[in-house]
């Protein structure tokens, strides 16, 4: 059976024949023919800047080069994740991050320059009807002009980055990544793990493991809190002299600018997310019940109720999932069917494969990769239909967009995966009896509230922490652990301990570095739910849900679902997902009742 499962691995040739396939070298020659090709062309020239008609000729040649070149880079980054310990590939890897790297650079002039169009011209290249399949690349463009510097700034700025953000950050991960400590097994034995392990553990089953893990993890945040003070001004402070030199008026604009979305949209979703915190509080509750203890330690939030030990090998799930995905819609079905017949998915863990799942889909032309790690359990399946539904959203965009528009906007990235795990976990559910319902169901309750109330929590922690330091100029690690344990104990409620030592784990977070990036995982899943709940309403909606997984980067999220019908920007919207999240909750709780459990 091993051999069999080590068989189900990618086929990479439409990229590359091999590791050293002589199109390597091919592909990078043509790449820098057309790159400076296309820089001699255009850097000393200014009329793309003042005709319409010009401008489309040099987009067409930049959308040209995004569709065409970058199978070598593709390939070797899909190789390394199946080898990660490879220091050949690693080493032709990074070679060819700083080949594009600098052509990258040197292209930079071209969309600065578009972007600082003067306002009182925009208008005409905005209605020129040849420039209809760009009107929103050039939108973006605009936009983001007003926060941008000049060239000479901006690559100062991004040069300097490394040393005023990243290398801070690296340091902090680096020191944690080297940690490790000593446990108590699930088998009642002292044992030395790594700090991946450790947290890990924090969610078994077995209450000594997740007390020790624990422990062991508070001395460990413990250990570089003073250090991790240190990072997190400094890269705050970096923050706040680049919004400061760009006239940004509010710390999670950037991020605002840079996906695509208006602050309104995001503050609609803030306000409505925390406005129903009492939904989180009202599920500790009952997995407190649950558990048979009077409150849920801080680690312990995440510890499965019951036992979901059902066994399914790959070719059941992907069985599974096909006839949910056939019965939703035939063309997901024959998305999904076609990576499993062209061998896009990489099934199996090997030793020296990267953990965890991913679905890749590089440029327009290249064909949709998915990597898993099957164990054959019931979160395999879900992973399936998740990073399956990724495809499906990247594979619906190549039949209507340019490569320019390739692509998904951060806030709603999270859409068409969630929206296919959960109709996949319904159909799981059908089929269960009462124990093991109530098992899935609290998982998933515990699923959605780490995603949709914890995020939000985490976005208000960041804002806080932000005013606070500007405020201030500097705040010590005491002051970090009272704001990140408030806005915690915010969603979590009286039915979870913030415990001590919990006040230091913002230091392991490392979203809160990529600043902003957490409302992307509410917004993604409450989407999803509220077209769940259309297509339950009405099947024939399903139609609606595929014009917007297609639609990429052609427009902005809000007018997206504007031409739907649907306005982001409204609460109501909002509160259509979270509904979803209060019948799940009320569902759950009435049969644990039914069951004595509570």
């Amino acid at each position: 059976m091993e051999e069999d499962k080590k068989q189900i691995i990618w086929d990479l040739t439409s990229l590359l024949s091999g590791d050293n396939d002589p199109k390597i070298e091919e592909e990078k020659k043509l790449i820098e023919q057309e790159a400076y090709g296309f820089i001699n062309k255009w850097k000393d020239r200014d009329d793309y800047l003042q005709e319409p008609s010009i401008l489309k000729e040099a987009l067409d040649e930049s959308e040209k080069m995004s569709r065409n070149y970058g199978d070598v880079g593709f390939y070797f980054w899909l190789r390394t994740s199946q080898d990660q310990n490879n220091p050949e590939l690693k080493a032709k890897e990074n070679k060819l991050h700083d080949f594009y790297q600098k052509i990258a650079n040197d292209m930079r002039f071209f969309g600065m320059r578009v972007a600082k169009i003067p306002e009182s011209e925009q208008g005409k290249f905005l209605e020129y009807e040849g420039l209809n399949e760009y009107k929103h690349y050039l939108e973006t463009s605009f936009t983001e002009a007003k926060y941008l510097l000049s060239e000479k700034e901006e690559n100062i700025l991004s040069l300097e980055s490394k040393a005023g953000f990243s290398n801070w950050v690296d340091m902090v991960e680096s020191f944690l990544s080297k940690e490790e400590g000593e446990i108590i097994s699930e088998n009642s034995e002292r044992e030395i793990k790594p700090l991946a392990e450790i947290m890990s553990l924090l969610s078994s089953q077995s209450k000594e493991t997740r007390d020790s893990a624990s422990e062991v993890l508070n001395k460990i945040l413990k250990k570089h809190s003073d250090v991790a003070e240190h990072e997190i001004n400094s890269i705050l402070h970096s923050k706040k002299v680049d919004d400061d030199l760009r006239g940004i008026e509010r710390p999670d604009l950037e991020r605002h600018i840079s996906d695509d979305i208006d602050s309104e949209v995001v503050d609609a979703l803030i306000d409505s997310v925390s406005s129903r915190f009492d939904t989180a509080k009202k599920f500790y509750q009952l997995k407190a019940k649950l558990m048979g203890v009077d409150k849920l330690k801080y680690h312990e939030r995440n510890v499965p109720y019951g036992n979901i030990d059902k066994k399914y090998s790959y070719e059941d799930a992907s069985n599974l999932v096909l006839k949910v995905f056939k019965k939703l819609d035939k063309q997901f079905f024959d998305i999904y069917d076609g990576f499993i017949k062209k061998s896009q998915i990489d099934v199996y863990p090997r030793k020296n494969k990267r953990d965890g799942a991913f679905c890749a889909g590089n440029l327009i032309t290249q064909p949709t990769y998915i990597l898993l790690n099957h164990a054959d359990k019931l979160h395999d399946v879900l992973t399936i239909a998740h990073e399956a539904g990724h495809g499906i959203n990247s594979e619906l965009m190549k039949e209507k967009q340019n490569a320019l528009n390739f692509g998904t906007p951060m806030a709603t990235a999270e859409v068409a995966s969630t929206f296919m795990e959960d109709f996949v976990l319904e159909d799981i559910l059908e089929g269960a009896d009462d124990e093991l319902r109530l098992a899935i169901m609290v998982d998933k309750l515990n699923g959605d509230i780490s995603t949709i109330f914890r995020q939000i929590a985490c976005y208000q922690f960041e804002q806080e922490l932000h005013k606070d330091f500007r405020e201030k100029g500097y705040l010590s690690k005491e002051d970090i652990g009272k704001i990140f344990q408030k806005n915690m104990s915010a969603y979590m409620g009286d039915f979870v301990e913030q415990s001590e030592g919990s006040e230091n784990w913002w230091i392991y977070w490392g979203h809160i570095r990529s600043f902003f990036y957490v409302y992307s995982y509410a917004s993604g899943l409450l989407i999803s739910k509220s077209m769940q709940n259309s297509v339950k309403e009405d099947p024939k909606f399903i139609e609606e849900v595929k014009e917007f997984l297609s639609a990429g980067l052609s427009d902005s999220p809000k007018n997206i679902f504007k031409k739907l019908g649907i306005d982001i920007t409204d609460k109501n919207f909002w509160k259509k997902g979270l509904d979803e999240v209060d019948a799940l909750l009320n569902e759950t709780e009435t049969l644990a009742k039914k069951l004595g459990k509570i």
